[in-house]
């Protein structure tokens, strides 16, 4: 029997609560990739992986981010639970929903690359934070990133940092070495955020 390594003694929270967690992290999950995108950077995890075989292919982000998390499911199920691998399916969905309507809501006139991967890693780490509070994530990396702290006492955002640095090593070979570097940046800031404030035990309930 699958058991959720998200338990706790404390009050859960209302489904009001989570719908509102939910929305709020994978919105600023959302405006961090535009940012991103705005100035030719990319993240780690399934969302990196999505961004190159979007420049590869020409096929939308959300449409391949979407796809790219699918096989993640079934592990996700077993390891960490229904409640879990449901709410983080919605989180999902919802991010590739917001990045295909995202050109036609939102734009950016001027922004430095420097200022994106600071602000991108900041919006990333908090929006994965909300997710995990309430027991999602975005799929893939983060699946695993927080499997291993809740299994192994490993920090949700070392695993994090590794899984995104090798994404961005890999993707270096389709962007420019200083967007490639900027990408760098943005990644170690989220995972040191991640480091930071998701402790083993201290986002494990309700």
């Amino acid at each position: 029997m699958t058991t959720s390594l998200f338990t706790s003694s404390r009050q859960p929270h209302s489904a009001l609560e989570d719908a509102q967690a939910l929305f709020a992290g994978t919105l600023f999950v959302s405006l961090a990739l535009i940012l991103f995108s705005q100035v030719g950077m990319i993240t780690g995890g399934t969302a990196g992986v999505a961004f190159v075989l979007h420049h590869l292919t020409g096929v939308s982000f959300g449409k391949l981010f979407f796809l790219i998390n699918l096989p993640f499911y079934g592990f996700a199920w077993q390891r960490m639970g229904r409640e879990f691998t449901l709410k983080t399916f919605g989180a999902v969905a919802l991010l590739s929903l917001l990045t295909e309507w995202s050109p036609a809501l939102f734009a950016i006139e001027r922004l430095h690359p420097a200022y994106a991967a600071v602000l991108g890693g900041l919006l990333l780490g908090s929006g994965c934070l909300f997710l995990a509070r309430h027991r999602a994530s975005l799929g893939g990396a983060t699946v695993v990133s927080f499997y291993c702290q809740q299994a192994l006492g490993w920090r949700a955002g070392h695993v994090q940092m590794a899984l995104d640095v090798s994404v961005l090593l890999l993707a270096a070979s389709v962007l420019p070495w200083d967007r490639a570097a900027y990408s760098m940046l943005g990644a170690v800031v989220m995972s040191l955020f991640l480091a930071i404030n998701h402790r083993p035990g201290r986002y494990t309930g309700g």
